[in-house]
């Protein structure tokens, strides 16, 4: 068999997929393992492209959630725009308000919401954004927002097609 992820012809084993139906997973090789626990490697991760429209509702929720992690990079960001999931695994994919080590991130919203990697926002303040000559205004909602590991105080979405940085107070989880 292929690695649900990768395709490639190699030993595999099963990946628990959490976050949905008890007993979920997905069979992975060990490279495709090792770099979801770990840091991933772009260049390896280019696969997603076609490992997205599995018919396998498990392998397409492993593949979001990827994409979200890959979010500095504008083809895993084009890719994630482009992927449509149905409402059930769009909240499995979203169900995940920990990072990859399992802990909680401490990113948390003006009303102390947890937010995790991938969500969604509302901007409750018009912020001014320095060096794109424009305004981002109250109300305005970023998808797929990327957490500063850093700070926990600041995620990064985009806005008007410039990726910049927010101060979590300014925004409320969707």
């Amino acid at each position: 068999m292929s690695c649900a992820l990768c395709a490639t012809d190699t030993a595999l084993t099963p990946y628990p997929v959490t976050g949905g139906p008890d007993g979920a997973s997905v069979s992975l090789c060990a490279t495709c393992a090792e770099q979801i626990t770990g840091t991933p490697e772009p260049e390896h991760w280019r696969c997603l492209a076609a490992s997205m429209w599995s018919e396998d509702t498990p392998t397409q929720v492993m593949a979001a959630r990827m994409l979200t992690r890959l979010s500095d990079h504008d083809w895993a960001r084009e890719l994630s725009e482009q992927l449509w999931l149905e409402d059930d695994t769009r909240k499995w994919v979203e169900n995940i308000a920990e990072d990859a080590g399992g802990n909680e991130t401490g990113h948390r919203d003006s009303n102390g919401v947890p937010l995790a990697q991938g969500d969604t926002v509302v901007l409750i303040k018009d912020l001014t954004v320095k060096g794109a000559n424009f305004t981002a205004k109250r109300g305005t909602a970023v998808r797929g927002i990327a957490l500063v590991h850093d700070n926990p105080t600041q995620i990064e979405g985009r806005v008007e097609g410039q990726r910049i940085v927010i101060l979590t107070e300014f925004v409320k989880k969707r």
